[in-house]
């Protein structure tokens, strides 16, 4: 009787609070309340990027400069270096398989590009990953052809499910005279010629393959053994690295990758689980307006994601609690890109809200990973163009120029990081029903050296006004829609309340 007298009531309350005040003619706005004293964890979360090599990273590409040049800038820990399929002559180093006592292993094309990294991110630890098995490992009714034209994109290069070794031992060799070129000095080949690099370049992590579910359809079981045996034979010649597994791609649709994987009984014994891999990507459907729809789309799906990282890691804090975890590829990718391996594509510009939109998204999500202890968030990725995912991109692959993706990186690099005390905060919105995300989003840090700051995302293409007490004299550095590709805006608070603008990601350092 109690409970249905009040109904009517309660449904009332739900109702004006989910038409809100901005319905009604009021500014929307916010109240962003930061318990200082309620740490949830300290940081260890790296916020980096992923560089998929492709033929922009080639010296005489236009923009080549302005790609490294922008790595370098970023001082990046843990960048994800990712030598894919799309381009067999970049990513494979050995094409052909060794016949007659000769080889074919050639780095003429990839050292340039792999000297120019480690350049750009010297003093800073790497992820490297030769993801691309040599396709003539692979059982396959014909052998499979690759572009002559390094620069020309092939997507029907990886082909096959069955290797035609099934002890292993000639995937494991590959990935070891891989290794054993860029920190050793060189290799012996399949035929006992020594080859010389000259290369001593510390790698830190080493990945083992890619989107292992997509790429030849690996089973748990089957990419289990291939890591076993990659990294005892990568072991033997660099003892210290350690090792990135799995790597998926789809991680929400395969949790029994990360049950067997994750699994000590399921390895070979002495075989270490440094870290576990796995991607996001916000993909809407191709029926929706970019401007309109997408910004509820992606963080809808950004939540879903979220909820599956929560039960990945129960996973792995049940199974090997002692293993790392990157997501390693986070963004947006535009269905029309799956069109690009199709005869008659046409790349469609985006519009400039779009590249803020990925900004705040990823923001978002380093944000909640960071709550969640993972331990490096990438944000894909340095360089896309047509062909290669050309929505992922954080520079413009005709001028060189940066983008607000990649502002919202560099903004969070230098300002939250591994160390911080991350400190609840809540955000009252008046518009915002009960129980709902709010439409901005807030975090607080504090730095080793006591210094406040709050994150704050702005999930909307609309203005808020956000109040933060005690931000009076407050510095304020954003990303929005009204510095798109230029570097983040800075002014100094005169009250307690600003405007945060549409898809805005700014940090807020309190006075002290």
């Amino acid at each position: 009787m109690t409970r249905n007298l009040l109904f009517p009531a309660f449904a009332f309350l739900a109702l004006v609070t989910i038409v809100g005040p901005s319905r009604l003619g009021a500014a929307e706005s916010a109240k962003v309340t930061v318990q200082w004293d309620k740490v949830v964890r300290v940081s260890k979360t790296n916020a980096s990027l992923l560089v998929v090599i492709n033929p922009m990273y080639r010296r005489g590409s236009p923009i080549h400069d302005a790609i490294f040049k922008s790595l370098r800038d970023l001082g990046a820990d843990c960048v994800a270096h990712l030598g894919w399929y799309p381009y067999p002559k970049l990513a494979v180093a050995e094409l052909e398989p060794p016949k007659d006592g000769k080889t074919s292993w050639d780095f003429s094309l990839i050292d340039p590009i792999m000297m120019d990294f480690f350049e750009a991110t010297r003093g800073h630890p790497v992820m490297v990953n030769f993801s691309t098995i040599p396709q003539w490992m692979f059982k396959t009714p014909n052998p499979v052809p690759y572009p002559p034209d390094p620069d020309q994109v092939s997507w029907t290069y990886q082909q096959g499910t069955e290797l035609r070794d099934p002890t292993l031992k000639e995937l494991a060799d590959y990935y070891a005279r891989l290794a054993g070129w860029y920190t050793k000095g060189g290799f012996t080949d399949e035929y006992g010629k020594w080859h010389e690099s000259g290369h001593h370049f510390k790698i830190d992590y080493w990945g083992v393959l890619n989107e292992i579910e997509i790429e030849h359809f690996t089973s748990p079981q089957d990419y289990t053994a291939r890591y076993d045996a990659i990294v005892a034979a990568v072991r033997q010649v660099a003892p210290e690295m350690k090792f990135v597994g799995l790597m998926l791609a789809l991680p929400t649709k395969y949790p029994q990758y990360f049950e067997y994987f994750l699994n000590p009984k399921n390895h070979q014994p002495g075989i270490p689980m440094d870290v576990v891999a796995y991607h996001f990507y916000a993909v809407p459907s191709a029926d929706q307006t970019h401007s309109v729809h997408h910004q509820y789309t992606v963080f809808d799906m950004a939540e879903q994601f979220l909820t599956a990282v929560r039960y990945i890691e129960l996973i792995r804090q049940r199974l090997s609690p002692g293993t790392a975890t990157m997501v390693n590829e986070l963004g947006i990718l535009l269905p029309e890109d799956f069109a690009q391996a199709l005869p008659g594509y046409v790349y469609r510009p985006v519009d400039d809200s779009f590249r803020n939109r990925y900004g705040a998204l990823y923001a978002f999500i380093f944000a909640e990973l960071t709550r969640l202890g993972i331990d490096v968030a990438c944000e894909t990725q340095l360089v896309g163009f047509p062909s290669q995912f050309p929505s992922a991109t954080m520079i413009d692959w005709e001028t060189g120029k940066l983008n607000a993706t990649y502002w919202v990186l560099k903004l969070l690099r230098e300002n939250v990081g591994p160390g911080d005390k991350v400190a609840e905060a809540r955000v009252d919105m008046p518009s915002v029903a009960f129980l709902q995300p709010a439409y901005i989003h807030a975090t607080g840090f504090v730095k080793p050296d006591g210094t406040r700051k709050v994150l704050l995302v702005n999930k909307r293409e609309r203005a808020f006004d956000v109040t933060i007490p005690e931000a009076r004299g407050a510095t304020v550095q954003v990303v929005d829609l009204t510095t798109r590709s230029n570097p983040p805006a800075s002014s100094r608070l005169e009250g307690e309340t600003f405007t945060l603008q549409g898809m805005g990601v700014a940090v807020v350092t309190l006075p002290k």
